[in-house]
């Protein structure tokens, strides 16, 4: 397995399991909101593969109120 697949599959897991606690009823909201952007910046770069080659994120429509 590459060296980030691992680090990057368990901070995947924990952002869903996150969401999942946000939409229960009584969850703390301060704590998804001080936690989910710490969890978000600290995601590896993807593991080589997961997106086809030549892929740029970056490259496609604009979105709703985007200048083009």
């Amino acid at each position: 397995m590459c060296p980030n697949c691992e680090d990057f599959a368990r901070t995947v897991l924990l952002l869903g399991q996150l969401a999942l606690y946000a939409d229960m009823t009584g969850a703390d909201l301060d704590f998804v909101e001080a936690v989910s952007p710490s969890l978000a910046v600290s995601l590896p770069e993807p593991p080589p593969g997961l997106f086809p080659p030549g892929y740029d994120p970056n490259d496609g429509p604009a979105y709703p109120g985007e200048d083009s």
